[in-house]
């Protein structure tokens, strides 16, 4: 063997060893508290929050028969706009408020489809304030986590916008147009970190 063929072997030998560590350094990050939920898709296929790790994303409590159920529009725009930038929003469907969110997934997906076009990813129906809460909401609305004012949810389509870091980087009153100024500016500057 030539003294070319084993520095070769030697410079091969190690970059395996530098990928198989940052192989192992990346598979023992820790995933960011707000994303160690699995939560079951429309179609009532588990789903690791996980995946959305290193993006920033948007939770939506979501409704049918409300007020505010027009916000699908804006969100469904903010999709097509920043999914390629690394937005992701994520829709949660909650009979919380005046029970203007009677329907099964099935109606859901077909009502969401049908009037909006919704392509973003949506998941089944939870409950998102009082004894029943999801531990998801739970860990939301908690004055730990959440960028005040903290606590309960107060209706359909409140927003929360978690950073790449898995922080909760803002929160938006159910009124508070997705398409807005102040929500723009604060994707756009979690998008940039």
């Amino acid at each position: 063997m030539t003294m070319r063929n084993i520095t070769l072997s030697l410079f091969v030998a190690l970059l395996g060893s530098l990928a198989a560590f940052a192989i192992a350094e990346e598979s023992t990050k820790e995933v960011p508290a707000v994303l160690n939920f699995t939560m079951d898709s429309l179609d009532g296929k588990p789903v690791p929050l996980s995946k959305y790790q290193g993006k920033v994303v948007m939770m939506v409590n979501v409704a049918s028969k409300c007020g505010n159920t027009k916000q699908y529009k804006p969100l469904q725009a903010l999709h097509e706009k920043y999914a390629d930038k690394g937005l992701a929003i994520l829709g949660f469907p909650a009979n919380d408020f005046g029970a203007q969110e009677p329907g099964t997934s099935e109606d859901i997906a077909a009502f969401c489809e049908k009037n909006y076009g919704v392509k973003f990813d949506m998941f089944s129906k939870i409950t998102v304030k009082g004894d029943a809460q999801h531990p998801l909401y739970k860990f939301l609305t908690a004055q730990e986590t959440a960028p005040q004012p903290a606590g309960e949810i107060k209706w359909n389509f409140e927003k929360f916008l978690i950073g790449k870091d898995g922080k909760v980087a803002a929160r938006f009153a159910p009124k508070t147009q997705p398409d807005s100024e102040e929500v723009l500016k604060a994707i756009d500057a979690e998008l940039a970190k």
